[in-house]
């Protein structure tokens, strides 16, 4: 019984894999002394692949199925063919199952800020962070460029090299893109394609693929974002005189949730803020608007009558000129719209000002 026992246990060799790690792209099934069974079942699930190596050399990729390793043009060597060395081939193989699966929710993000040139604001510096997806496409190639040797194999062991692809990436898409910083927000789903596209054939030499990268923020350093919700804050409140009252305000209620800390002083500061706002506001209407002020007066026009004709019309300041010239004196008829008739220039109050102005006539003998 022992010997069917020890038979048995040759004839009979299932190898699969499951995992429920969530980050294990590769993990290589052990085996004692690497020594693979003739009829043996291997079982590939769907988003896995089976990647053979024997005697240090990729020999064959399995994708998902059941196969019964049997046949002479497989590359392993069973120990029913050496019944010499006591099932105990000289001939290694090693199986490596790869995950092709979509690994979701990696963070990428840049270390320091990029600076490019707006065009609204300038030379900027720029912070970005997002998440990306990867998948194993090539998984001979995978195997042969990155794993090597490693038995299990994990996404934080080439996440970091794929980060700083995305940011140096990102870096170039963003300063040649020309789009301004206030437009971005409005743009990420595209940037993010744009910057996969890109990235992707680099992926391609290591066996991966870059199936959605997204850009969750775009932010500017901390100073400028304050200055940046200052001047929407002023956007907001209007002119600088209602900016001016929203900041009195604001501090005025700051100060009253305060109250022991400005004692007295401060009391007094606050009410005369408040009445002097108070005062701005009554001056300004109900609804606290700017006065009205009163229309521009009318100017009138003047017609002046010599040698029995109407001349004109002529506004104050051509009679000034004419009374300067002695064109019009005291005596001149004028008329102007309002007027119930013609009258002297002098007998209106508003034109006997232009001849107070001329010098009176030299005193007799001089």
């Amino acid at each position: 019984m022992p010997i069917f026992d020890f038979l048995r246990g040759e004839f009979i060799d299932v190898i699969h894999w499951t995992d429920d790690t969530r980050d294990t792209l590769v993990w290589r099934f052990e085996r004692e002394a690497h020594e693979i069974k003739y009829g043996a079942k291997l079982t590939v699930r769907e988003g896995q692949s089976a990647v053979f190596v024997h005697e240090g050399q990729l020999a064959d990729v399995f994708t998902p199925g059941l196969y019964m390793l049997e046949t002479n043009n497989m590359p392993i060597l069973t120990t029913l063919q050496h019944w010499d060395h006591g099932f105990k081939s000289p001939f290694k193989s090693e199986i490596y199952f790869v995950n092709t699966t979509r690994f979701q929710d990696l963070k990428w993000g840049t270390k320091n800020p990029i600076m490019l040139r707006d065009p609204e604001f300038g030379p900027v510096r720029l912070r970005a962070f997002g998440t990306y997806t990867i998948r194993v496409s090539d998984p001979g190639k995978f195997l042969t460029e990155i794993v090597g040797t490693d038995g299990e194999f994990t996404t934080d062991e080439i996440s970091y090299q794929i980060r700083n692809i995305i940011v140096a990436r990102f870096s170039q898409a963003i300063a040649q893109s020309g789009i301004p910083v206030l437009d971005m927000a409005a743009n990420t789903e595209d940037l993010g394609k744009l910057i996969a596209a890109r990235i992707s054939p680099e992926l391609a030499e290591f066996g991966l693929e870059m199936p959605a990268l997204f850009i969750e923020n775009i932010s500017l350093p901390p100073a400028v974002e304050a200055a940046l919700d200052k001047r929407s804050s002023m956007g907001i409140a209007g002119d600088l005189g209602r900016y001016t009252e929203y900041s009195a305000a604001e501090a005025m209620t700051e100060a009253a949730k305060n109250p022991n800390g400005g004692g007295g002083m401060g009391a007094g500061l606050g009410m005369g803020m408040g009445m002097a706002m108070a005062g701005q506001m009554a001056n300004r209407g109900p609804w606290g608007a700017a006065p009205t002020p009163p229309p521009a007066p009318v100017e009138k026009v003047w017609h002046v009558a010599a040698g029995g004709e109407t001349v004109g019309p002529f506004s104050r300041a051509e009679l000034g000129q004419m009374a300067a010239k002695g064109q019009l004196s005291r005596e001149s008829w004028v008329w102007t719209p309002g007027l119930d008739g013609w009258q002297h220039a002098d007998d209106i109050d508003e034109l006997a000002q232009l001849f107070t102005v001329l010098p009176p006539p030299p005193p007799p003998g001089v």
